[in-house]
């Protein structure tokens, strides 16, 4: 390592541990569910001479569970940090940041590390643009900023904990009156809760894990369970897509999918009263949150489609949608008629009284989006939608 980098990296390494600690991994055998660490600190006059390694040195096995490790690893995941084989415990490891990306070179600018014992990881982005920093416990401690949101939790959220099994007859029945199949269901791991037929479960998952659950009674009550993550609902289903589709409930998005178009996303929370055209500060934008959280995916993001509701709602989220990401790239549907005085609210009418055919139309027929501020109209070109098949 440089002379430069070392400097750069001191200030953290300082500031976290006052002790000089160097740590020796041994060999992983794959009948042994551990990982023995062997680490040994050091003191000496500063006077006098430096002592030989083999008498300042005091071996002390230690022992780290790796599923303790794993564990940490999946709660950085949630945030973004993409943990490779070289974070071990006890060393620094340079990963690219989830939040300004390395900035224009890309550089792997987040210091990254998971404490001996591997009770704490921490990070810190050394980009002066960025200094993105915070920390993950083992045991469900509340740490800063966004992990508070996620980490409430002692452990990973799964079906299990949540008392969760497929959908049984009566709610498979009434997605079946809404035309949305068995198997789309299954495919976004929709559940009910164990006990209770009246109750369906939209899992929320975000890299394969499991990170929240929102319930919805038949007679249309939602709640959330308690340390829920606030992201977009299909976020994994948008890993490689160049062009996404918006609505604003979750049988909207199974609706979609049901035309042809797995590449859609739900926003979390439904549309907001009202909108405005200035945006506000983005540490008071809390509402819009996961939009940040999901930066990676709709940053490379070429085309986005604004399906939500025809209501004054449903138009105030497309306004607020295309503000934060950029009107340049979005285009939005228009609802066809049902009758000579009214309109098709949202993606699940048209599907059941049009079929998938005429939504698949509707959808691909999207207008660019057109923005009025201060009587200047900002819109896009026009573009078909890319249809991304189930995988």
């Amino acid at each position: 390592m440089s002379a430069s980098s070392l400097c750069l990296y001191r200030p953290l390494i300082t500031a976290l541990f006052f002790s000089r600690r160097r740590l020796i991994s041994s060999s992983l055998s794959s009948s042994l569910p551990l990982v023995r660490v062997w680490s040994y600190s050091s003191s000496h006059s500063s006077n006098g001479p430096t002592p030989p390694p083999a008498i300042v040195e005091k071996m002390e096995e230690q022992t780290i569970g790796v599923a303790k490790v794993d564990t940490l690893k999946q709660k950085m995941e949630l945030l973004g940090i993409l943990c490779n084989d070289s974070c071990v415990p006890g060393r620094y490891t340079n990963l690219l940041c989830p939040k300004c990306n390395g900035g224009p070179s890309m550089e792997r600018s987040l210091s990254v590390h998971i404490v001996q014992k591997g009770d704490l990881a921490m990070w810190r982005c050394f980009r002066t643009d960025c200094s993105w920093g915070d920390q993950v416990f083992i045991d469900g401690r509340a740490a800063h900023n966004e992990v508070k949101k996620i980490v409430q939790f002692s452990g990973q959220m799964t079906e299990e904990s949540l008392r969760l099994e497929p959908p049984g007859e009566k709610i498979t029945a009434y997605f079946s009156e809404r035309m949305i199949s068995d198997e789309t269901l299954r495919r976004n791991a929709v559940m009910q809760r164990s006990g209770d037929k009246d109750i369906i479960a939209f899992t929320y998952k975000r890299n394969g894990l499991l990170v929240g659950c929102k319930f919805r009674s038949i007679e249309k009550r939602y709640w959330k369970e308690k340390g829920s993550e606030k992201t977009l609902y299909g976020i994994d289903d948008i890993n490689d897509a160049a062009e996404i589709i918006f609505v604003e409930g979750e049988i909207d998005k199974l609706s979609v999918e049901e035309a042809g178009f797995c590449n859609c996303v739900s926003v979390p929370d439904g549309a907001p009263g009202k909108s405005s055209n200035k945006l506000p500060p983005v540490e008071k934008d809390s509402r819009y949150q996961y939009l940040r959280s999901c930066k990676q995916h709709l940053d490379k993001v070429s085309r986005i489609i604004l399906a939500t509701d025809n209501d004054k709602p449903g138009q105030a989220l497309a306004r607020d949608i295309a503000l934060r990401l950029g009107t340049h790239r979005c285009w939005q549907v228009s609802w066809p008629k049902k009758d000579e005085s009214s309109y098709y609210k949202d993606a699940n009418e048209v599907l059941r009284h049009m079929g998938p055919d005429a939504l698949r139309k509707v959808i691909e027929n999207a207008k660019p989006y057109q923005l009025c501020i201060s009587d200047r109209v900002v819109s896009s070109d026009k573009h078909k939608p890319e249809r991304i098949p189930a995988s």
